[in-house]
């Protein structure tokens, strides 16, 4: 028999009882008895071991290790009280701002200088702001609805809400907004490596410019190399807390970039060579007030991370300090959008392309310095290289969970675990070399899948309300949230739809 304090842990020796309450957990479990004494603030807890029990946990644990969460003990190495068994958690405040603002900043901050041509500076500065805080609201919303409910993953609060059907919509819209997320950072590190040519003009990458054209810096070859030697040891990580180190690097890289453009921007204000950027929208014949929706989904895309909220919230100590997390990347990020756009719009004024880093090629001019311009392309290749993990980390739980929800945990299953990663490196990689430009396509999916798990889902179990916890509120913002989400979309794809066709 072995006297603890809850509390300290620490071993009793001797004590006075008033009374004692005693609790048999099973038939092959120990015996907890509760002995409350009125020398200190805590209940003392008195666990009794028997060896044959012991022997017969430690067996069953081997097969289902979640049996170690029912049971009081489950061998001589383990804890004997389960408040005070270790966790696998150790992710800090700091840690998930670094995950949370990697899962943000990805290949859309690249376009936030087009929005801002498109839109004009003011209501491109409002846009940033309002949909930063509709997407701070809308985690909100999925968190509390996870606490409330038995769920752990973001298909399963929606399953909760809607069934089978919820959590199939989940888990295709994060298919398709994780893996066109992927292939177009593979596509961008392909034209930053070995050049494009979007009609007809031609773009060297750094590579070609170093060393001339050769077959070993093709883009086929360059990003083969990347994918393998790079990528594949990062995507073999089974944990998101993994990845916290190389997520600090890439939002350092973003931050570089961020300080490099505006360095140069500053510098050419200075020599009277910056464009003057349009404070509000320009409409001419050439463009109509509908066409001003379709930079919507480029903002909206840039702030869909919802899909890394419960893997990287539920690996903290404390999962209420995922909110705190969320916000801080959020202002964090969305400082970052708006400097790069109003320094970028700076730099190449209306004639910025929807990708800003083919502007930053030799062509752009000897007053932006070659070495600048190899500066900014090469960081923010390497910083798409240390997302694209975190990215892959949800794509792959969300296929495992859809295609095999009654296997056991992906992170377990050798053979599954490295087929799943093997074949989505494969088909990311083969669509970045045979697709020369899928600008459009990124558009689509952020007024499709994006909106959807940005807004849309998390605005749908608000209004669902299945656990009782939403207030009048909670319902008109979940209401007003997805009425302008789908709005703006529908808009948004006919625009690019007519555009298409005439």
């Amino acid at each position: 028999m072995i006297l603890t304090d809850r509390k300290s842990n620490s071993i009793l020796p001797f004590i006075a009882l008033s009374f004692i309450r005693c609790h048999v957990l099973s038939s092959h479990d120990s015996l907890v008895i509760t002995l409350p004494y009125h020398l200190g603030s805590s209940p003392i807890k008195c666990v009794v071991m028997h060896s044959k029990t012991t022997n017969s946990n430690n067996s069953s644990s081997r097969e289902n290790p979640s049996s170690d969460m029912s049971s009081a003990t489950t061998g001589v190495n383990s804890p004997l009280l389960q408040e005070n068994r270790s966790t696998a958690k150790h992710t800090s405040v700091s840690g998930a701002v670094f995950n949370v603002s990697t899962s943000i900043i990805g290949a859309g901050i690249m376009s936030i200088p087009a929005t801002l041509k498109v839109l004009g500076v003011v209501p491109a500065f409002f846009m940033i702001v309002v949909i930063a805080w509709l997407a701070d609201v809308s985690v909100e919303f999925l968190m509390r609805y996870t606490h409330a409910g038995k769920s752990t993953t973001y298909a399963g609060v929606m399953k909760e809400s809607f069934g089978r059907v919820g959590s199939v919509l989940v888990q295709i819209c994060v298919l398709m907004n994780n893996l066109g997320c992927l292939i177009i950072y593979l596509i961008i590190i392909g034209d930053v490596l070995s050049g494009n040519q979007p009609e007809g003009s031609v773009h060297l990458g750094v590579l070609q410019e170093w060393f001339g054209i050769h077959w070993w810096n093709t883009r086929a070859f360059a990003l083969l190399f990347i994918v393998v030697v790079i990528m594949l040891p990062l995507v073999l990580f089974r944990r998101v807390e993994s990845l916290r180190f190389s997520s600090a690097i890439a939002v350092f890289l973003a931050v570089l970039f961020v300080a490099i453009s505006s360095v140069m921007a500053i510098s050419a204000l200075f020599q009277g060579k910056t464009e003057s950027p349009s404070l509000l929208p320009h409409l001419d014949n050439k463009t109509s007030f509908f066409d001003l929706f379709t930079a919507v989904p480029v903002i909206v895309t840039a702030f869909t991370f919802h899909f890394n909220v419960h893997p990287i919230g539920f690996e903290m100590d404390k999962p209420s300090d995922m909110m705190s997390a969320v916000r801080i990347s959020l202002i964090l990020c969305g400082a970052i959008y708006f400097t790069v756009g109003i320094f970028g719009y700076l730099l190449f004024g209306d004639s910025i392309m929807p990708d800003i880093l083919v502007n930053f090629d030799q062509n752009s001019g000897p007053a932006l310095g070659s070495a600048l311009n190899d500066i900014v392309r090469l960081s923010y290749a390497l910083h798409l290289i240390l997302v694209f993990p975190l990215l892959n980390f949800s794509l792959r739980a969300n296929i495992d969970e859809f295609l095999f929800p009654n296997r056991p945990i992906l992170a377990k299953d050798n053979t599954r675990y490295m087929s799943l990663t093997l074949i989505l490196l494969a088909i990311c990689y083969l669509a970045a070399i045979t697709i020369p430009n899928i600008w459009y396509f990124f558009q689509f999916m952020g007024s499709t899948s994006a909106v959807s798990l940005a807004f849309i889902f998390p605005g749908a179990i608000a209004l669902r309300d299945v656990h009782g916890i939403s207030t009048s509120r909670d319902r008109i913002m979940s209401a007003v949230m997805i009425i302008l989400a789908a709005a703006t979309s529908i808009i948004a794809i006919s625009t690019n739809i007519y555009s298409f066709f005439t």
